[in-house]
């Protein structure tokens, strides 16, 4: 399980073709759920690997006036100086860390593993080598570029600067577009190509 709280339902998932030997564990956005995501990921797919897409638990989100809806943790605000909910990035990154361990108890190697997410699902890791790909449109009303543009120069003082690609699309707002998910084919199969 994924989320908060053990009532989550369990994670969409798109198999393998044949046996996986790597995974992709893809995380939505505050109010969605990892359907949507696991469909495009099943546009794209390769097939030795297995895309997971868990859904976030249901709970008020003070961003939206403390309406209740999937959410990884609070949002409190969306400035750059906002209260963050610490206890609630941690119980995420707990459940996500248990995915990774089903993963691997399942047999693949947590070297071909990636984590990914959009929105409020991106998450960052403390391997100083890993590879990151941050996308973002320079449209987007609910995430400013300019957040985009902050949150990749962060990444770069944790992880090897030369690992991080950052890549913004014309046009594009608070969503994805066929060439953003045509670069993150790219990016998973040049990390996890065939191993038989």
């Amino acid at each position: 399980m994924c989320g908060n709280n053990m009532s989550s339902p369990l994670p969409a998932i798109v198999p393998a073709a044949r046996k996986a030997t790597a995974a992709v564990i893809f995380l939505h956005g505050l109010g969605d759920t990892g359907h949507g995501w696991a469909e495009a990921f099943a546009g794209i797919r390769s097939s030795h690997i297995k895309y997971i897409c868990p859904h976030a638990p249901v709970m008020p989100v003070t961003l939206n006036m403390n309406m209740a809806m999937p959410s990884w943790f609070d949002i409190i605000g969306l400035s750059p100086d906002s209260q963050e909910d610490e206890p609630g990035i941690k119980q995420a990154a707990e459940n996500v860390k248990a995915l990774i361990e089903q993963e691997v108890k399942n047999g693949i190697p947590s070297n071909r593993i990636i984590l990914g997410g959009f929105s409020q699902g991106p998450i960052s890791g403390v391997n100083r080598d890993i590879s990151i790909l941050q996308c973002h449109g320079d449209c987007d009303p609910l995430v400013p570029l300019m957040f985009g543009s902050l949150t990749v120069e962060k990444l770069k003082t944790l992880v090897n600067p030369a690992n991080v690609t950052f890549k913004t699309y014309e046009g594009m707002m608070h969503s994805s577009c066929q060439q953003e998910m045509m670069d993150i084919k790219h990016f998973i199969d040049k990390l996890l190509p065939p191993v038989d």
